[in-house]
């Protein structure tokens, strides 16, 4: 079939050719992350960035959409990442094709037009199809038996579980029409359909929204009926192209054959899985850190840092020990950087952060394998046979170790592994993810949310143009730490959230912090500490009643605390300013990473790859202040979204945006979507400071300033710290630089001469310990507990009495300040030609203390918790030099 012939990308366009011509406006793929929505670590499915819609939050300007989303699947309910590579098509990163219906066309035109894209235009052959509904949906089933072609005993059904779809354990759900597709070569059975069988495979879902799942589990209808469909492009692609799994479609094969040119290896059965993981993981990578997900150590980063280890770790199968994730990025963005722009845009960074990672992971990972090594010694030495779980898991967990891995290298030492140790382990985990997650978004609140939303409680936001506001409250609610009660009214002394038609309080959003102020009723008075917006519409005016009561149908004077609200606005316009100094000063590369905006200072994350320079950091300040002096006008206008792209207008990827946006221009070069308050010229903003530049992740930076009043009460406390240390040195501030200098040269000669006349009273005493030597199984060893000693000191000391012996072990300990403990290992070269290794000495002796450390196979130190054990810790190393012996 001519269709065989088509290449993902024309598979991507007929899919969005077909549904314009049905009524459809094609929207952008979102980013890969939401953080406007707390329950998603990354966008799963294409209908996350609609979720607002579903619920009847906000209006969308088009009844009917369609895109191709990206999505990333690796943790929570959709986590796909233990069967990556081992099947043939599941995935980290892949494609959504989707279509949906805001409350327009239903059941019967989404079914018909599925059944055509797939045999009419796509010519599929329909006795290869098959379809299952929700066992309770009978229209579903008489729609297509009615409408399409189908054969009748190819429409089946089945429960909940693999026929009634829910993006997560709260929101918008609906029973769904799957269809499959049989790669047999005879033709399947009913029994192979919904059963995970790659010959059968589900290509489309299609589901119908129309309720919302509730924290109780309870589902309630929601005021429109939608569809979203979503088909995996790879998926699609490996049918059309006729290929047996999705790794050898043109998506992946690119990937893999580069693969083999750098591992000198052939995607062969052997190899395959480490291909597919390595080709599956740079995808997800790649596309997470152009929209600006950097790896690090907690979030979503630490999500990336793992994917990126656990294909590292196969790649060590492969024979691939330098980095090479790097190397493969050109192929991925030459197949992809057409229809994903961001690849190329942000290819310097993506290929930087791939290379300083995997970099920094290898050392990881020898350490990685040294504790594997450690722990498979002790099991076999205590003559047992399996491999501990909770150690498996820590492998897995700290060094990016897989499950399979592990099982493997035991399985070369004659052990298994205690999966079932592992896997309790492994859920633990998830407890404690699932518990954050749900910190973040309690079901008490989102139960909240949707009843206000289903009720069509709105209020209009007026902060742009004024800080007082009448209004009436649409709804009061008590808090009572976790619980939240509708009330009709808030006495004196209670805590809780007050609903308006009307606020000019701006909530927290985009970094900035929500505003604060008061509401007053007749006779009462609500003080707002804090202002968000869970959803589209839906303000909460967070805080307590100060006096009387507030009640619902009252009429209020909404009033934001003037100065405060100011202090926000400079802060976000510097941030603004300095974010485009920073593209001027450093690079176009840069681009933001997170910001937070309060009343006092500004923060502001941003992906760069080393530190910035002082003269850089004095260039962005200054370059700031100069654009604050020339008093620039700051205005608004508003676009549509779909018009962004291209235009040079700076979206963050932290945002989650609706059909029209809000453009932030400042004299036009500097031009951002922002929702956030802003001063009308930029010699508002006073003046600006940078307080620091640091790394705070592994390719993402932070600058820590200050603007206006805040930045004047820096200066002038520095001003006085420097006056009073002056008068305390009597000089004049001028003169402190010279002053400190000397003093500093005074203090480095008297630490010198202390250091000299220690190390002269411990080398006194190296002969004495040298001599108290004794033998172990034909080697001399010599070990002494030391008073309080510096470190250098303690190592000098072990290398005179070694020099004293000639041939030997030498095991010194110290306590130090704090009460912690101090070891120093030293082994003659003759000894550690015989395999003794100081590191791994000294590494058991410091555990006795608490403690650990490593080093050199002839010298090494460690560090240990306790002092007091000392002693003990010293007397140990006899029995670890037998058994290294």
């Amino acid at each position: 079939m001519a269709a065989k012939t088509m290449s993902a990308g024309e598979i991507r366009s007929s899919f969005l050719e077909f549904f314009r011509s049905k009524g459809h406006e094609i929207v952008p793929s979102s980013p890969v992350v939401l953080p406007a929505d707390p329950s998603l670590l990354f966008v799963n499915a294409g209908m996350n960035q609609f979720k607002d819609i579903f619920l009847g939050a906000r209006a969308s300007a088009y009844r009917r959409v369609a895109n191709s989303q990206k999505c990333i699947r690796v943790s929570g309910k959709h986590n796909d990442l233990e069967e990556v590579g081992h099947d043939t098509y599941h995935h980290t990163f892949f494609e959504m094709l989707g279509n949906w219906s805001f409350g327009d066309y239903y059941k019967r035109e989404s079914i018909q037009w599925g059944w055509e894209l797939l045999t009419t235009v796509w010519r599929l052959p329909k006795e290869r199809l098959w379809a299952t509904v929700y066992k309770e949906d009978e229209e579903a089933a008489a729609i297509w038996r009615d409408i399409t072609n189908i054969e009748p005993s190819h429409v089946l059904r089945f429960g909940e579980k693999d026929n009634f779809w829910e993006m997560g354990e709260t929101g918008p759900c609906g029973p769904c029409s799957e269809i499959h597709f049989d790669r047999t070569e005879g033709g399947c059975g009913p029994e192979m359909v919904n059963a995970g069988r790659p010959e059968v495979i589900e290509i489309w879902n299609h589901v119908f929204i129309q309720y919302n799942r509730r924290a109780d589990g309870s589902l309630e209808e929601l005021p429109s009926k939608h569809v979203d469909t979503g088909m995996g492009l790879e998926r699609v692609s490996a049918v059309i192209q006729g290929r047996p799994s999705n790794y050898d479609t043109d998506l992946f094969m690119p990937i893999i054959r580069a693969v083999e040119r750098v591992s000198g290896r052939s995607y062969v059965a052997a190899d395959a899985v480490a291909m597919r993981v390595i080709a599956d993981h740079l995808r997800a990578l790649a596309f997470a850190m152009a929209d600006g997900v950097m790896p690090s150590n907690e979030g979503r980063g630490y999500v990336l840092r793992r994917l990126l280890r656990r294909a590292v770790r196969y790649g060590r199968r492969l024979g691939m020990t330098q980095p090479f994730m790097a190397e493969l990025f050109p192929t991925l963005e030459a197949a992809m950087g057409e229809a994903y722009p961001e690849l190329k845009d942000r290819a310097r960074e993506i290929v930087r952060a791939l290379r300083a990672e995997e970099t920094s992971f290898a050392e990881t990972l020898d350490r990685g394998i040294e504790t594997f090594e450690e722990t498979a010694s002790r099991v076999l030495a205590g003559g047992q046979t399996v491999f501990p779980g909770e150690e498996a898991f820590r492998l897995y967990d700290t060094y990016g170790f897989p499950l399979d891995l592990t099982m493997v290298m035991a399985a070369e030492k004659g052990l298994t592994v205690d999966q079932a140790a592992f896997d309790r382990s492994m859920e633990a985990q998830r407890r404690r993810a699932r518990g954050a997650r749900k910190a973040a978004a309690s079901p008490a609140h989102a139960d909240l949310v949707s009843d206000l939303v289903s009720r069509g409680l709105r209020t209009v936001f007026t902060g742009y143009r004024t800080l007082e506001q009448n209004a009436t409250v649409i709804g009061v609610v008590r808090v009572t730490g976790e619980s939240v009660e509708r009330v009709e009214a808030l006495a004196e002394g209670e805590e809780g959230l007050l609903l308006l038609s009307e606020t000019p309080f701006y909530a927290e959003k985009g970094g900035q912090l929500g505003d604060h102020g008061h509401i007053a009723s007749e006779g009462g008075r609500f003080d707002v500490r804090d202002t968000r917006s869970p959803a589209e519409g839906i303000v909460f005016h967070v805080g307590r009643i100060a006096k009387g009561r507030v009640a619902e149908g009252q009429t209020v004077r909404a009033v934001v605390t003037d100065a405060r609200r100011q202090a926000l606005a400079r802060h976000h316009t510097a941030t603004h300013l300095l974010q485009y100094a920073l593209r001027t000063v450093v690079g176009t590369g840069v681009s933001q990473a997170g910001s937070y905006v309060g009343p006092d200072r500004l923060r502001f994350d941003f992906n760069w790859f080393e530190a910035l320079s002082k003269e850089q950091v004095d260039a962005v300040e200054r370059m700031v202040n100069e654009l604050i002096m020339a008093d620039d006008p700051v205005t608004t206008t508003e676009m549509a979204l779909k018009d962004i792209p291209g235009s040079g207008i700076i979206a963050l990827f932290d945002e989650k945006y609706g059909d029209t946006v809000r453009v932030v221009s400042v004299n036009g070069y500097s031009r951002e979507l922002c929702g956030g308050t802003h001063v009308a010229r930029t010699g508002e903003i006073g003046a600006f400071r940078i307080l620091a530049e640091s790394s705070i992740a592994s390719g993402v930076r932070r600058i820590e300033a200050a603007a206006g009043l805040a930045a004047y009460e820096l200066a002038r406390n520095d001003r006085a710290l420097l006056e009073a240390l002056a008068a305390r040195l009597s000089v004049a501030p001028s003169e402190l630089p010279a002053r400190m200098e000397a003093m500093t040269a005074q203090i480095k000669s008297l630490e010198k001469e202390l250091r000299e006349r220690e190390r002269a009273a411990l080398l006194g005493r190296a002969e004495t310990i040298a001599k108290g030597a004794r033998d172990v199984k034909g080697v001399r060893l010599a070990v002494a507990a030391l008073e309080e000693v510096s470190g250098e000191a303690l190592q000098c000391l072990a290398e005179a009495v070694l020099a004293g012996m000639g041939s030997g072990v030498v095991v010194l300990g110290s306590g130090v300040a704090g009460g912690k403990a101090q070891f120093v290992g030293a082994i003659s070269r003759d000894l550690v030609e015989r395999g003794l290794h100081a590191g791994r000495l000294i590494k058991e002796v410091a555990r006795v203390a608490g403690g650990s450390g490593g080093g050199q196979p002839g010298l090494a130190r460690a560090g240990g918790k306790d002092a007091a054990k000392v002693p003990e810790a010293i007397a140990s190393a006899a029995d670890t030099l037998v058994a290294m012996l």
